[in-house]
């Protein structure tokens, strides 16, 4: 499992969209991504949901989000 938090990506008032496509680039087959993030990353998920993963949302304290992306069988 791969797990990239965004959030002080995001606090820095930087975008951490190239970080979290390097990290899906390195997963294995099987291996999951957890994007840990300050609101839900919806065009993250449409973007990935594109390339074939699926994604379960958890909305956390306050406003983060987690979201865990893996490759449909």
């Amino acid at each position: 499992m791969a797990v990239v938090d965004a959030r002080p990506i995001i606090a820095a008032g930087d975008e951490p969209f190239e970080t979290i496509m390097a990290a899906v680039a390195g997963l294995g087959e099987l291996e999951e991504l957890v994007v840990l993030a300050p609101f839900e990353p919806v065009p993250l998920e449409g973007v990935l949901s594109s390339q074939g993963f699926t994604y379960e949302a958890v909305h956390l304290e306050g406003e983060d989000w987690q979201v865990t992306f893996r490759r449909e069988a």
